[in-house]
């Protein structure tokens, strides 16, 4: 189905999947193996991934397996904000969480995944906030991620979403996940034990008329995650480095994932495939309860 600048392939079920990995936050030589992952764990659970992203200027839900290789060769992530000039120059780019969250809403779906979110960034006095917390703000739908990037300041950005009023949710576990590791000594208040205690969650947030999303943060899986302290250990390291080297702007996320994967010889990017993969399936998980004809 095309609706003006917004194409849309898939029928219920399905969830969305952002595709700013396949640009810019994953090495080019696991890019496709990712988003391969990720449909697989969605279709085991007799969902339908809907990949979304802007090719040639069409802003579509439901990217087809060609048009994700052409769309890893580019290194272009868009945000909400970006999407009007990239369909207007005809462009590319993967879209980010928020503008992931935007166009799924839009298409009428109301699940999604993704590796984690962005956030409040270091320094705390930089004023860079990630655009993905005012767009969870504003977007009733589901968002599946194991947490926040460990290259934001967890415990700040966990503060703007309680500001703003976006429900989070640990999934079976009390704690922020930390990306990597899923312990970081942040506490929640409101923990799912299961997708059909999610799906109680967000109905009743319908039955209220909530703005905003529920934020499902999922801990990585134990058998790839990092432990608190390699996390840390690395990324204060990364963050160091890009100071010295200058880097800024767009360029400081994919230089500390690069970074932070040669320090951890590998470990921090078996992680982020493993998330990536375990999140997509989850969700899929919580489509299929929202399915199930209530008693």
């Amino acid at each position: 189905m095309t609706d003006g600048p917004i194409t849309v392939r898939v029928d219920a079920p399905a969830v969305a999947l952002e595709t700013g990995f396949l640009t810019r936050g994953l090495p080019g030589a696991v890019r496709l193996e990712a988003a391969q992952r990720m449909a697989e764990a969605v279709r085991s659970r007799g969902v339908e991934p809907a990949f979304i992203g802007v090719f040639r200027g069409q802003a579509i839900v439901g990217l087809a397996l060609y048009e994700l290789e052409l769309l890893a060769q580019h290194e272009e992530k868009l945000s909400t904000r970006d999407l009007p000039a990239a369909l207007a120059r005809h462009g590319y780019g993967g879209t980010t969480v928020a503008a992931t969250m935007f166009l799924a809403h839009l298409a009428g779906l109301t699940v999604a995944a993704t590796g984690g979110i962005g956030g409040v960034h270091r320094p705390l006095d930089s004023g860079d906030v990630s655009a993905d917390l005012y767009e969870l703000a504003r977007t009733p739908s589901i968002l599946v991620c194991s947490g926040v990037k460990a290259i934001a300041d967890l415990r700040a950005t966990l503060e703007r979403l309680e500001t703003l009023g976006v429900t989070v949710v640990g999934y079976g576990t009390d704690q922020l996940p930390a990306f990597w590791s899923p312990d970081s000594g942040l506490a929640l208040d409101t923990v799912a034990e299961s997708a059909e205690g999610v799906a109680e969650i967000w109905r009743r947030a319908r039955a209220l008329n909530t703005l905003g999303a529920t934020l499902v943060c999922v801990p990585p899986p134990r058998e790839v995650a990092l432990t608190t302290e390699e996390s840390e250990q690395a990324l204060a390291q990364a963050l160091e480095e890009s100071r010295v080297a200058r880097v800024t702007g767009p360029d400081v996320t994919p230089y500390l994932l690069s970074r932070i994967a040669e320090l951890t010889e590998g470990r921090s990017l078996r992680a982020n495939l493993g998330l990536l993969e375990n999140n997509a399936g989850v969700a899929a998980a919580i489509r299929r309860v929202l399915d199930r004809p209530q008693s």
